[in-house]
């Protein structure tokens, strides 16, 4: 089990790096780009396509993106297997631009070895911002294809470009996270323990390793947990690879508000930590709605 969780979310850095791909497109008025498996048979497609709400006439080729197994194999030879990898390319994925403020929300079908808290978390730290992502798959399987189409689609949407050091760190977050949801068998909790660990370390702006220790010991002990030496250890390092990315915290807590959201509700008080409430309550000031009163919620855990 550990060795097909690694696989896939080792496969994350096909996402990210699809950023990086030469990308001209401004956003055009269409803000729902689809990308789909090159490997897809003609019952599949149309299976996939009904998940992900589309028709095959609202395809457009402005708007679609197609992965093959080749460019799985592209970013992938030399980090998995070609046995890992696979030899086809079946996962499709939808992603829909919002309003600024809405943050990342994620739905997956027949996919695998992620929960949608950790694409969310992930997505977040690779910059994608303010989106609607569906993925699907014909029938249970991994998603390698999606993942590598779900930044594709965005990249052409938005034009955006990723440093090379921001991909390793995304795809280490998502590696770290499928990890550490194995060894303590919940993946919501882990989900919490790597957005508020993030979160610390970017306000904070802390670098030092026995600083980041003593973080995420605080945030793992109010979730119901003693990490480890090795868990911790993976925790740290992974921090401390976010750390000179110099996030905007500001962006995360926006970007991933239901996990912030759920985490406050369930107790966790960042108090103790001295983080300025301000962050959060400017990002809750932008949101429409709804969407405001959940990062009060996350809000009160700075100020209580």
């Amino acid at each position: 089990m550990r060795r097909k969780t690694t696989a896939f979310f080792a496969a994350f850095a096909i996402i990210v790096t699809a950023i990086l791909w030469p990308v001209t497109s401004a956003l055009a008025d269409t803000t729902s780009y689809v990308s789909l498996g090159a490997d897809l048979s003609t019952d599949q497609r149309a299976a996939v396509l009904s998940t992900l709400g589309v028709t095959e006439d609202e395809l457009d080729q402005d708007t679609l993106v197609t992965v093959t197994n080749e460019d799985e194999h592209r970013f992938l030879d030399g980090i998995l297997s070609s046995s890992v990898i696979g030899s086809r390319a079946l996962s499709s994925c939808k992603v829909e631009q919002r309003e600024s403020g809405y943050g990342i929300h994620v739905e997956t079908h027949n996919i695998t070895y992620v929960t949608p808290g950790m694409f969310e978390n992930a997505l977040a730290t690779a910059g994608m911002k303010d989106a609607d992502v569906v993925v699907a798959g014909p029938t249970p399987i991994s998603g390698t294809a999606a993942l590598v189409g779900a930044m594709q689609a965005y990249a052409k949407m938005r034009g955006t470009v990723v440093e090379p050091e921001v991909i390793e760190a995304a795809t280490q977050e998502l590696v770290t996270s499928g990890e550490l949801a194995e060894f303590l068998g919940d993946s919501a909790k882990t989900e919490q323990l790597i957005a508020a660990a993030k979160q610390v370390v970017a306000e904070m702006d802390l670098e030092n390793e026995a600083e980041i220790r003593e973080v995420v010991t605080d945030i793992a002990g109010q979730l119901g947990y003693t990490l480890d030496e090795s868990e911790m250890q993976m925790v740290v390092n992974l921090m401390r690879q976010l750390a000179v990315l110099d996030l905007d915290p500001e962006t995360l807590a926006e970007q991933a508000q239901m996990i912030y959201q759920a985490a406050v509700a369930g107790g966790l008080d960042l108090s103790s930590f001295g983080i300025d409430a301000g962050t959060v309550e400017r990002a809750k000031d932008e949101m429409p709605g709804i969407i405001g009163g959940l990062l009060n919620w996350f809000g009160s855990a700075f100020t209580n």
